[in-house]
């Protein structure tokens, strides 16, 4: 992990050593201090001019203010950008994830490592490591000066010093796992805040406010207790810093006004290496908040490197290479979610030729939607053959095979974002020519003209200024602008009026003379003129035929037509 860690500063570097070379400076500016006060001591007690001390005091202080704000200015500066860098990471790892994998995760706590692990990065590489290697300098600079002021005292110091140091290396490996816990808890927190927000419109209809605030609460509740163990560790390391510092004082003002009694110590001496000895709390207390931040760091990276971990998907260039409609079949194939799930696909075989419209019906968990996402690659089928355009599908590169692909899914997701942006999606370079037709065909027409601002007016997020019809049709523009050879559309007018389905019964029956489209229906009504229909069930394929074969042949087929009334 910390290998990892310092992966982030590599790029980073050069300024990182110049805001530490500059951070040095202001401390040897300060360490210089002392010594000048123990000149002015010595020259008010030999009544000599303190001018020159006073002078060279002042010079220090402008100095050293000024060398150490330039270089705090380039640590936060170096800061920002490493967060930069890590976010950009993280959320390039993210969205290249397999959807198997993220289905599985929840999106409040991926959001939490993004935002909230990434920013204690930036604490433990700035200030936490160059900052440290300062301190360190300018304790080892203290601890020189303190040596030529008395070796006995400095002595006594750092036995202080280094017995409360060890008691504080022991704290450090608390702080960490308790900082891990604190944040898989603020990302819990966030899970439970995202799954209230996603379904903002349900938890008002069901007048569940009170139950989903309780249940927000409690998971911040959470999220502050873990946040006090941690506040707790810390509080227990500043403590024994603090201690370290105050009980070596004590030491060294009882062994050195002994020594000055005696005669040999000089007051001004033991006046400067108390000072120094006050000189060390700062870089104490940053070589601790060091050890503390680099826990935190440790912590973080540790949620961060559990996504970097996680297999990606190949990147691939997204062109498809032809136009020319490509046909599927699926052979003996086999799938289920995960080792622990039921079998959702057990020996499926079916054919769709190249052109024309097919159909999948059959009951919920049946297995139609999985055709879609293992057509996708959205998953691996674990057995049997899925061929497109007569390749297997294994053997198309990823980019190629989705920009062959249009899918429109179930619930037509729409982006936050204007119109124009939402219907040009999937197919960026498209024309303006282009995007007007399809536009027309897919009947957007009057919800342009409506709308404000025309195509550049704001959807809402998720789309939730347009009706749900207004989403699938946006969905299915989105699709044809692709200019797919194979166009999947699932239950793609299942909120669309009886006028708005017809018409759009219409636009899929002219898109299937240019190219394959497959389509998921429950409502039997937009499929009865397929050229073929797949019947599903339990995992498998029981029959396939046009309407009129099936209402004949096979029961499941004659009893859904029935229940939708287009049998008597």
């Amino acid at each position: 992990m910390v290998k990892e860690l310092l992966a982030y500063i590599r790029p980073h570097r050069k300024i990182l050593v110049l805001g530490g070379l500059l951070g040095l400076i202001g401390s040897v500016a300060g360490l210089a201090m002392p010594l000048l006060a123990k000149y002015v001591v010595d020259a008010f007690g030999q009544d000599q001019s303190m001018a020159g001390p006073l002078l060279g005091l002042t010079v220090a202080v402008l100095v050293g203010a000024v060398v150490s704000a330039s270089g705090s200015y380039l640590m936060e500066r170096t800061g920002e950008g490493i967060v930069l860098g890590a976010r950009r990471k993280l959320v390039d790892r993210m969205l290249r994830l397999k959807v198997a994998d993220v289905d599985r995760l929840k999106p409040g706590d991926l959001l939490s490592r993004v935002t909230g692990d990434t920013t204690l990065l930036r604490a433990v590489l700035t200030n936490g490591i160059v900052e440290s290697v300062s301190a360190a300098f300018m304790l080892v600079g203290a601890i020189i000066m303190m040596a030529t002021m008395d070796g006995v005292l400095l002595l006594v110091t750092l036995l202080v010093v280094v017995v409360i140091g060890g008691l504080v290396a022991l704290i450090m490996p608390k702080i960490q796992r308790a900082q891990l816990a604190a944040q898989e808890a603020v990302g819990d927190m966030g899970a439970v805040l995202d799954r209230a927000l996603q379904a903002y419109r349900t938890v008002k209809a069901s007048g569940a406010e009170e139950r989903e605030i309780a249940v927000v609460g409690d998971a911040a509740v959470r999220a502050r207790d873990r946040g006090l163990q941690v506040a707790g560790w810390t509080s227990l390391a500043g403590v024994a810093t603090w201690m370290a510092v105050q009980i070596a004082f004590l030491c060294v003002l009882a062994v050195g006004g002994s020594r000055v009694a005696s005669g040999a110590l000089d007051v001004s001496s033991l006046i400067a290496f108390l000072l120094y000895l006050f000189y060390l709390v700062p870089p104490i207390g940053q070589l601790v908040q060091g050890g503390v931040q680099l826990q935190n760091g440790l912590a973080a990276m540790s949620r961060i490197k559990e996504i970097e971990s996680l297999p990606a998907e190949p990147v691939s260039v997204a062109v498809a290479e032809s136009a020319e409609p490509v046909g599927v079949t699926f052979e003996d194939v086999e799938f289920r979610y995960g080792d622990d799930r039921p079998i959702v696909h057990d020996g499926v075989t079916f054919e769709v030729p190249p052109g024309g419209l097919t159909a999948l019906v059959g009951p919920s968990g049946a297995g139609k939607s999985t055709v879609f996402g293992l057509l996708e690659r959205f998953y691996d089928h674990q057995g049997g053959v899925i061929t497109v355009g007569g390749r297997d599908i294994r053997d198309w590169p990823l980019g190629e095979l989705r920009a062959t692909l249009g899918y429109v899914e179930q619930d037509a997701p729409v982006l936050a974002g204007t119109l124009r942006e939402n219907l040009l999606f999937a197919a960026q370079d498209a024309t303006e020519e282009e995007l007007t037709r399809a536009i027309a065909r897919t009947r957007l027409d009057d919800l342009v003209s409506r709308l404000p601002e025309g195509l550049e007016t704001a959807v809402g997020h998720r789309g939730v200024l347009l009706s749900g019809g207004e989403r699938q049709r946006v969905a299915i523009a989105r699709a044809l602008l692709r200019k797919p050879r194979l166009l999947l559309l699932d239950e793609a007018t299942s909120q669309l009026d009886a006028v708005n389905e017809l018409r759009l019964r219409e636009v899929i029956a002219e898109v299937a003379t240019e190219t394959t489209v497959l389509v998921i229906a429950h409502r039997l009504s937009t499929v009865t003129n397929a050229d073929r229909i797949v019947v599903m069930e339990g995992g498998g394929v029981r029959a396939v035929g046009t309407h009129d074969e099936l209402v004949g042949a096979d029961e499941l087929y004659r009893e859904l037509a029935a229940t939708q009334f287009l049998v008597s």
